[in-house]
């Protein structure tokens, strides 16, 4: 069906006067009646009735111009939201971990915003667990995913952007609760509360006790370090965890960690395959940006 027929159907319809909407359509007036012939011929049903000079919409006119009206809209909408994209403006889609969504996610936001002020910008967030967010990204439900490093099975883009301090946390009584830090081989022989096999920091834990020397004996395993927070304090075992304010709270003993290093990095997420949105292109460079110049810790 003729696009610019319908176009031609609605004017009609709204002005009820050939000589006037072929006026108003810069076209000629046996142009405009050719194209309401070959819309009627093809639906089969008239849409038009004369009512002495002007024109009036059959009940089958009137049902179309409704139909009409949705879908011109829908395709202005369509086109005009494509067009902004093309200028660089629209919907960033971001998912990233839990942990993250407290600062540093809002805090990247509101600066992208403040340094476009002049561009039609929104955002999504959606939260997480790593393997959850490479899924979604992959099924094309966010643009750009911030979280631990994806399995190497989803072949995607990986680009540490920012870290977070990793630390020994260990119940009041505990006979290392009296050190200030402590390497991860002294923890060896203790119960280890760890995280689940499907959370990204699972993999980076078990990567610093091998560096250590040996994996620690789990005892509990759990998704949320607020939860595993809250077991060690309760005396189910000993745990390394990103830190976070909520440990001082708790009836437990923060000790930093000697060996090995332990901070935790986070990566920005893409897709080679995919399409990314001009908007979410200059985020992404926004995003190195501000990684490259130190501004990440």
């Amino acid at each position: 069906m003729n696009l610019d027929y319908l176009r031609y159907f609605v004017k009609l319809a709204e002005v009820r006067h050939y000589t006037k909407a072929a006026e108003l359509l810069s076209i000629s007036q046996p142009s405009l009646s050719h194209a309401i012939r070959q819309l009627e011929g093809e639906l089969g049903v008239p849409l038009f009735e004369k009512t002495g000079r002007n024109t009036a919409l059959t009940r089958f006119g009137e049902e179309f111009l409704a139909c009409c009206r949705r879908t011109l809209s829908a395709l202005d909408e369509g086109v005009a939201s494509i067009k902004r994209s093309a200028k660089g403006e629209g919907l960033i889609r971001l998912g990233f971990l839990r942990v993250l969504g407290s600062s540093y996610i809002p805090e990247l936001a509101s600066e992208f915003m403040k340094a476009n002020p002049h561009r039609n910008i929104q955002f999504t967030f959606h939260s997480g667990r790593t393997q959850e967010l490479a899924e979604g990204l992959l099924n094309q439900n966010y643009d750009l995913v911030f979280s631990s490093k994806p399995s190497e099975s989803f072949n995607l883009r990986s680009v540490p952007v920012t870290s977070q301090d990793l630390v020994l946390i260990v119940p009041k009584d505990h006979p290392l609760a009296g050190q200030h830090r402590a390497d991860l081989a002294e923890t060896l022989s203790y119960p280890f509360i760890g995280f689940s096999r499907d959370s990204g920091l699972r993999e980076v834990i078990d990567g610093l006790y091998e560096t250590a020397g040996a994996l620690p004996r789990i005892v509990l395993e759990t998704e949320e370090d607020q939860v595993i927070a809250g077991l060690v304090s309760q005396g189910f075992g000993i745990s390394v965890v990103p830190y976070m304010d909520l440990l001082l709270k708790l009836d437990l003993s923060i000790l930093q960690i000697g060996y090995p290093s332990c901070r935790r990095d986070f990566f920005m997420v893409t897709s080679d395959s995919l399409f990314l949105p001009p908007v979410a292109r200059d985020f992404r460079q926004f995003v190195l940006d501000r990684s490259i110049t130190g501004n990440h810790k």
